[in-house]
């Protein structure tokens, strides 16, 4: 048993996460701000003696310092998240992502607390050697272009994660997260699964942005978590960077026509182009494949829910949040 911290334990993983240690019996502390987290994704969770939070920014360091001083592990999960925040909030992205990891390692190398830092698949950035391993060079475009100023950022806070493992030894592990998918998760920022259901569940157009032959590998929430908990309580992860996802690809126009088949949808697939989505000039990766074998390695991860099992379990969260909306608008009526 631990007493593990999650920063952005409100968002999507973070709260799958927080459910996850709390059935291995870790006492679980979380922070976040609700800038992309929502506190509806702890309410169950506030009924369990070992479960504790607060509203509250990482950048707050007086608060931070403490709830750090009381855990033996952080897992450093606040971030700024999806491509289409990170478009429109470009500096937003940056000073989020740098600034946050810096404070968070710089507490907890006080005393020495062991963090695991989410990192992403995007730090590969433009690179055609899939799938991606994580020694491999990683090729990312011009400045000039913001979409690359997310994976820039997770890029320094790993060198700088790692830098405080060389010089400091401070305990880290760096895992990079390929497209995450599971119940609870929003299409706000643009997070493609959640988007195509709602909008087949609506009978709306399946917007597919660019021509949709881009291919993604998608991994459920729930071996996300056992993965990261796994590597969190193995001595031999600390110092090391891991891949953690699915290896089975799939092209974005085959995910749009399975969930229209999956939900009997009469939405219509239309695509638009990157530069009326996102912005002029919008570079997109054309394959997203992780090499998992270094962390089958060392803990036997092996993703056990596959697609179709996936997009199941998400139509059936949007059917009953949608269930439950409604008795809600009849409940005050």
């Amino acid at each position: 048993m631990a007493r593990s911290l999650i920063t952005g334990g409100a968002g999507f993983v973070g709260s799958h996460l927080a459910e996850e240690l709390l059935q291995r019996g870790d006492e679980v502390f979380v922070i976040d701000d609700l800038s992309t987290g929502r506190i509806d994704n702890i309410e169950p969770l506030k009924r369990h003696p070992k479960f504790h939070y607060v509203i509250d920014s990482v950048h707050n360091e007086p608060v931070l310092a403490e709830w750090i001083d009381r855990c033996d592990v952080v897992y450093h999960l606040a971030a700024a998240v999806g491509v289409k925040l990170i478009v429109e909030s470009p500096v937003n992205t940056i000073e989020t992502n740098v600034h946050g990891t810096e404070v968070v390692l710089k507490l907890a190398n006080k005393k020495k607390k062991k963090v695991l830092i989410t990192s992403t698949s995007e730090v590969y950035g433009k690179s055609t050697s899939v799938p991606f391993r994580e020694d491999q060079d990683l090729v990312l475009g011009p400045t000039t272009k913001g979409r690359w100023s997310y994976a820039c950022s997770k890029a320094i806070d790993e060198f700088l994660a790692i830098a405080y493992w060389h010089e400091k030894r401070l305990p880290v592990i760096i895992v990079r997260l390929f497209n995450t998918v599971g119940p609870r998760q929003t299409g706000r920022y643009g997070m493609v699964i959640p988007n195509f259901v709602q909008q087949a569940l609506n009978n709306e157009p399946i917007t597919v942005y660019g021509d949709g032959e881009q291919s993604r590998a998608f991994g459920y929430v729930g071996d996300i978590t056992r993965a990261l908990a796994d590597l969190a309580r193995h001595p031999q992860a600390v110092g090391e960077v891991f891949n953690i996802g699915n290896t089975t690809e799939i092209t974005i126009n085959a995910l749009a026509e399975r969930i229209r088949q999956m939900t009997g949808s009469s939405s219509e697939i239309v695509h638009i182009p990157y530069d009326r989505a996102y912005e002029q000039g919008f570079e997109d990766m054309p394959r997203r494949v992780p090499d998992i074998s270094k962390i089958q390695r060392l803990t036997g991860y092996k993703p056990s829910v596959e697609l179709n099992e996936i997009l199941e379990r998400v139509i059936a969260d949007f059917r009953n949040g949608e269930e439950r909306e409604f008795a809600a608008a009849e409940k005050t009526a």
